[in-house]
């Protein structure tokens, strides 16, 4: 008796991308030439200014300008810049990255829960407190400076990193809110009924059920208030006003003077404030692909 081979079942499985599904290799490279224009001309202004902070302030005002710098690259600028008498550069930086990073640790404690509340439960004057958040949107800093600044005096927290951290988070405690709000009400109540079915409480239905279902709307809550709160200037050029208190985006007009222009002072402390953005860009943006892909398999 002759043994038969056994039956091979057909694989079911279909690669995922087919031959037949890639784009012609010459739509990509068009694609890619495209892109990098684009980029390129998003970089050329920051490629300029980083090229200027390497350049002495002589060449720098001289009158046959170049690109790139043709008497040396002078590295010593960003070792300099640390220790002029303009300012105390490291002092500054200390301060801004503490009171952004304050300021976006308490818009997230506050805007999280309000965010959720309001998407989930109906309350009266539910539409008028939204109303009222979204309001404080309409108005700036740069307009209230003065009230703001007598406000902290009444408190007695003018000229501290306090104020400067109640009045970021102030200002874009709306912003987050009303971003968050939307993505939990995108999910489905029927997601909170089974957490609670299984137990859960409403905190943990929160932190252990929502949260890593809107991970976007979280880091774009963060990534917003973050920025916001590096770049504020206004309110922190009146209620600030000791030097070692003030922020690198007060610190920088310092090397700008009635007479004289510290140029390549100015170039290297704006190539100093992009790079902590920069970072956050590229560590949180893990964040951001793996809350898309959470929401989407949970």
């Amino acid at each position: 008796m002759v043994a038969q081979a056994p039956h091979k079942t057909p694989s079911l499985k279909k690669p995922f991308l087919t031959v037949t599904d890639r784009a012609p290799r010459k739509v990509v490279v068009r694609r890619m030439i495209i892109g990098l224009v684009i980029a390129l001309i998003f970089l050329i202004p920051y490629l300029v200014m980083f090229a200027g902070s390497l350049k002495t302030k002589e060449e720098i005002l001289s009158y046959d300008p170049t690109y790139l710098p043709k008497d040396g690259w002078h590295w010593d600028n960003y070792a300099n810049m640390w220790s002029t008498p303009e300012t105390p550069l490291p002092q500054n930086l200390i301060s801004t990255i503490i009171i952004a990073v304050a300021a976006t640790l308490v818009v997230l404690l506050v805007a999280v829960p309000a965010a959720y509340y309001t998407a989930r439960f109906r309350f009266p004057g539910r539409m008028a407190f939204m109303g009222l958040v979204i309001l404080t949107q309409m108005l700036q800093p740069a307009i209230l400076t003065t009230g703001l600044f007598r406000e902290m005096q009444l408190f007695g927290i003018d000229d501290t990193w306090l104020a400067m951290i109640l009045v970021n988070a102030a200002f874009n405690l709306a912003f987050a809110t009303w971003m968050m709000h939307s993505f939990f009400a995108a999910v489905p109540k029927e997601v909170d009924e089974a957490a609670q079915l299984d137990g859960a409480g409403k905190l943990r239905t929160l932190f252990k059920v929502n949260l890593p279902l809107v991970w976007p709307g979280i880091v774009t809550a963060v990534i917003f208030t973050f920025v916001s709160a590096w770049n504020e200037f206004a309110a922190s050029l009146v209620i600030l006003t000791t030097a070692e208190n003030q922020p690198l985006s007060v610190a920088l007009t310092k090397f700008v003077g009635q007479y004289a222009t510290s140029w390549q002072f100015v170039f290297s402390v704006s190539i100093l404030s992009i790079v902590p953005v920069v970072i956050l860009f590229f560590f949180i943006e893990k964040r951001l692909i793996g809350g898309l892909a959470a929401g989407a398999v949970k």
